[in-house]
């Protein structure tokens, strides 16, 4: 008989010692182990997949948003050119660049003395006299009309462009008959109407400020003129009320005062005086109107500060004529280049301080910036007239005031000021008017005009066209859309009288197939006229 303490083959997990047992238990529980494992991998392994399906799901349905659901944004489809032409009518000098229809392209504002409106409105169904003031918003893409407003004749001034920090529910101020006429520029409502000061007529400048009167609305200032002095008023942004009293300013009488901004943000009214250029802070001139509030002060120009009337030197000058802002990246980083009857000089924006100074006696217009290298300084130009009915078209360095470029033009009527275009390139393409001396015994009526081209890549040629409007009124050059469709807006007419007005738009690269390469300064050009009109052809603008 087996003893019961040993094991047997019908028995082989019958205890044999502490050992067996123990190796026994451990198998069981390693087996046991794996299976957790195997199981919660398993597990784990269905969860990514259900995550991935339903992040492919999410995609797929947000894909399908974009392409069938969501439209996709319609670019506007430009005309190269139109016209507008109103026969009877009469305009003034007055032209703005805003985006009325809110489709991120500019369009145009405008004012016509008529009797009826283009959209078959007249003055009488209106309530006012005929014939009266028309302010039209025309589509920038293709000229068709946006809003027409009629406003009580005559018309003196407008200006655009007020709503900068887009608090106001405004941006054009015209000054009319007797009052003052806020305009929404997207619709041309009357915000508000107000009788307006005594002297406001002869004088333009309007001037956006900061809020005076706590309504969280940047507010407006006016100066005005008589025969005897020049003051300054404050009107409410929202209501167009006065806000304190009128602040005498001892200036001459000029239309060209400005307000500056310095770099510690403190603001500036610059005074053109018989003696130069002077600033008057904002807060003393606030002040001395009866309106308490807290502006912001710069202690590098309060040093400079001259006496109790806070008066700060600028430019001391006893021929000072224009003030021209030579903008940068923001308000506070723009420069002043002053025309005086002996100089051009520019003055740096933020200690006022003189950079450079340039030699002339005779500028004929409104000097204006542009780029002709690649230093990121603005350079300017200048029209300065030589003898023998000519001008000299000068562009200076912007850092230090030389001489870049000049052509000799024979000087035309009613031509307008230069004007320029940024391109991606870093280069700017300038445009000016007039004509070049015949290179030959040919005699040219000194009449006749052209618009000429410049791309500084090819400096000894201009690019010439013969598509020019008799009587300019205004003309500008811009871009229609943020660094896209560079073009230029003329308005042609009677200016204040009875005729036809003629408002039209050119795309500025459709001038180049039908203009003439000449050549200017040193010699011929030194590429092909087809290069050269390639090289215009290929350029990208840029609004920066």
């Amino acid at each position: 008989m087996e003893t019961t303490d040993r094991a047997t083959e019908g028995d082989p997990l019958k205890r044999t010692g502490d050992g067996a047992e123990t190796r026994v238990a451990s198998s069981a529980t390693e087996l046991r182990k794996k299976g957790c494992k195997v199981l919660c991998f398993s597990k784990l392994t269905h969860w990514r997949t259900a995550v991935f399906f339903l992040s492919l799901f999410l995609c797929l349905i947000i894909v399908f948003a974009f392409s069938f659901i969501i439209p996709c944004p319609v670019r506007p489809q430009y005309l190269i050119s139109w016209n507008r032409t109103f026969p009877g009518a009469g305009t003034y000098d007055f032209l703005a660049i805003e985006d009325a229809s809110k489709d991120k392209v500019m369009d145009v504002l405008f004012v016509l003395k008529d009797t009826e409106s283009s959209l078959n409105s007249t003055c009488e169904d209106a309530g006012l006299p005929s014939p009266c003031v028309f302010v039209l918003a025309v589509d920038g893409t293709d000229g068709e009309t946006l809003w027409e407003r009629p406003l009580h004749p005559e018309f003196h001034w407008a200006q655009c462009g007020l709503d900068a920090d887009g608090d106001k529910t405004w941006d054009c101020l015209l000054s009319h008959a007797d009052r003052l006429s806020a305009l929404d520029k997207h619709s041309g409502e009357v915000r508000w109407q107000r009788s307006q000061p005594p002297g406001v007529r002869s004088a333009v400048p309007v001037l956006s400020v900061p809020d005076l009167d706590g309504d969280m609305v940047s507010d407006v200032a006016l100066v005005t003129s008589d025969q005897t002095q020049m003051e300054l008023v404050f009107l409410s942004g929202t209501t167009g009320d006065l806000m304190g009293s009128s602040v005498a300013l001892n200036s001459s009488e000029t239309d060209r005062h400005l307000l500056h901004s310095t770099a510690e943000g403190s603001h500036y009214l610059l005074l053109q005086k018989d003696t130069g250029l002077f600033a008057l802070a904002l807060w003393r001139i606030a002040a001395a109107a009866g309106i308490q509030v807290r502006l912001k002060r710069d202690s590098l120009w309060e040093k400079k500060a001259r006496g109790p009337s806070g008066l700060v030197p600028v430019y001391e000058s006893d021929s000072l004529r224009q003030v021209v802002k030579v903008g940068g990246a923001d308000e506070s980083s723009s420069n002043l280049l002053l025309v005086t009857g002996s100089e051009v000089a520019l003055v740096d924006g933020k200690n006022a301080e003189l950079l450079w100074t340039f030699n002339s006696s005779s500028v004929l217009s409104e000097p204006s910036y542009g780029h002709f290298n690649k230093d990121g300084v603005l350079d300017v130009v200048v029209e300065e007239h030589v003898d023998d009915g000519g001008k000299k078209v000068i562009i200076l360095d912007g850092k230090s005031g030389g001489v870049l470029w000049d052509v000799t033009l024979l000087a035309s009527p009613n031509s307008p000021r230069p004007a320029s275009i940024h391109t991606t390139n870093s280069y700017s393409i300038f445009m000016f008017w007039g004509l070049l001396p015949p290179t030959t015994n040919s005699s040219v009526p000194s009449s006749d005009r052209r618009s000429y081209m410049l791309l500084p890549l090819y400096a000894n040629v201009l690019l010439e066209s013969t598509n020019v409007a008799d009587h300019i009124v205004t003309f500008r050059a811009t871009l229609l859309e943020r660094g896209r469709h560079a073009a230029y807006i003329l308005l042609t007419g009677a200016q204040g009288a009875q005729g036809t007005v003629v408002l039209s738009k050119r795309k500025l690269k459709q001038d180049v197939p039908s203009s003439q390469v000449v050549p200017v300064g040193a010699g011929a050009a030194s590429e092909p006229s087809d290069i050269i009109k390639q090289a215009f052809n290929r350029l990208r603008f840029s609004d920066k």
